[in-house]
């Protein structure tokens, strides 16, 4: 049973995705505010079983995804980890790169699967990576590769939206250009993660407006997931609801000739097998 964050009469609530609409389980489970809490307890069977059999407490229609894990401590982002990704940025060698690439997200960068993804005035290159994310359920330093997996919580889908120009603003970040507000999306819910064929090789795949422009399996990731959770766990202690953005396949808007920018009226969608998908729209600020 898959878990989320919603939102109806200005109340943001948390609870489980079932037939026809939400279960909102956040009045019955005072002591865990947010699914970051749930998480950080390791209550999601808990919370899971509480709603077997139930009915929704709020119908399609009648309220608003929020991102599943709004108050993530750490939003970490893998960049170029997809090898024809590696192979765009023709850097004039062939070698895959040892070591991944890296940067952070804010929380406020994100809006939930339905809500549209904003276009700011200050640039019109606002471009699509659909991802999958795994949000951490055990924390630890220096995990190790072998028992990575183990420290997945759940799974859910992003489009990591991008303003192209603003990450070529200086020479050594791209952090800029990767936290306009509500400039991607997150979501629409949280997949418990139960086994590791659930990350090990599925298919991810891009749509705009229908058209799909980015598809390949997390198989062919530079670095797996369980690398991913290593490596980033050797210099920054990884908490019970951080949230690793995994890489992109190629085929960004960024890449095509000329660039193919978003525009308002466009609808982007981000599937992944056993998770679902997360689908925008585009709006002007």
């Amino acid at each position: 049973m898959n878990l989320a964050t919603f939102s109806a009469n200005g109340e943001t609530l948390w609870g489980a995705v079932v037939p026809g609409g939400v279960l909102a389980l956040s009045p019955d489970f005072p002591q865990y505010p947010t699914l970051r809490a749930v998480i950080a307890a390791g209550a999601i069977p808990e919370v899971t079983a509480a709603a077997e059999g139930r009915r929704p407490s709020h119908g399609n229609g009648a309220f608003a995804w929020e991102i599943p894990v709004p108050d993530a401590g750490k939003i970490l982002c893998v960049g170029v980890n997809f090898p024809d990704r590696n192979a765009e940025y023709r850097d004039g060698t062939a070698e895959l790169p040892p070591y991944m690439s890296l940067f952070p997200r804010f929380a406020s960068g994100f809006a939930g699967h339905g809500a549209a993804l904003i276009r700011p005035p200050e640039s019109a290159q606002l471009d699509y990576e659909g991802e999958i994310a795994v949000v951490i359920g055990k924390g630890g330093r220096r995990i190790p590769e072998a028992e990575a997996l183990g420290h997945i919580a759940a799974l859910t889908l992003c489009n990591e939206g991008t303003i192209r120009d603003w990450v070529r603003h200086a020479k050594f970040n791209v952090t800029q250009g990767k936290n306009w507000d509500r400039s991607g999306a997150m979501g629409p819910w949280l997949v418990p993660f139960t086994d590791p064929a659930q990350i090990l090789d599925v298919q991810l795949e891009t749509r705009v407006n229908g058209e799909i422009r980015q598809s390949d399996r997390t198989g062919r990731m530079l670095h797996p997931v369980a690398k991913q959770i290593a490596y980033i766990s050797t210099f920054t202690t990884l908490e019970p609801g951080d949230i690793i953005v995994t890489g992109t396949p190629t085929g960004a808007g960024a890449r095509f000739d000329p660039p193919v920018w978003l525009k308002p009226g466009d609808v982007v969608e981000v599937t992944a097998e056993g998770i679902g998908t997360l689908g925008n729209g585009v709006a002007d600020e």
